[in-house]
């Protein structure tokens, strides 16, 4: 089941992936066991992770990016271009996105 991120927690979580690097890459075999696992072992470790596509099509993108997002429960942050941001709760939790506009602004 996929996570539902407010409009207000999304654009938190952009403003955090701004900065990072991609983690996992997607080559031309696509969406494979061991990308899937590399995934999971990266949103477990870091929560807010950036994976970059290989390859033009994009309607394959984004059907990588919702599978990604429903077989892992995760959230769907942003997808720009060969990008795309996808969060997922850890155990213990180190990313609490706010849930309102004012405390966003609150956020240091």
């Amino acid at each position: 089941m996929k996570i539902e991120l407010s409009p207000v927690e999304r654009q938190y979580l952009k403003g955090l992936a701004h900065t990072l690097n991609p983690v996992v890459m997607i080559g031309n075999n696509g969406l494979t066991d061991a990308v899937m696992r590399e995934i999971a072992i990266s949103l477990d470790a870091h929560e807010l992770i950036k994976i970059r596509v290989q390859g033009d099509d994009r309607d394959a993108r984004i059907a990588m990016y919702e599978q990604i997002c429903d077989d892992l429960d995760a959230a769907p942050v942003q997808h720009i271009g060969k990008l795309l941001v996808v969060w997922r709760p850890s155990d213990k939790q180190r990313i609490v996105p706010p849930k309102s506009k004012k405390a966003l602004k609150a956020q240091p």
